[in-house]
């Protein structure tokens, strides 16, 4: 979305009656860079969570050789 907006905004050189394309590339480059930012939120929280729940064992390891 970001990319559609951009090519609309800066590469577009078309006259349409009644829609102005830069604009609305502006616009599709607002939205798509919120909708990455609230994807990336909800990713860093998603695996923030695992990290922070998850069990952890130790195991004990003798090294020492049987008596």
């Amino acid at each position: 979305m970001i990319a559609a907006g951009a090519i609309l905004k800066y590469a577009v050189n078309a006259d349409v009656s009644g829609i102005e394309l830069s604009t609305i590339g502006l616009i599709l480059m607002i939205v798509g860079i919120v909708g990455l930012l609230i994807s990336l939120l909800f990713m860093g929280n998603a695996f923030g969570r695992r990290d922070r729940d998850a069990v952890v064992r130790e195991r004990v390891v003798d090294d020492r050789p049987p008596v």
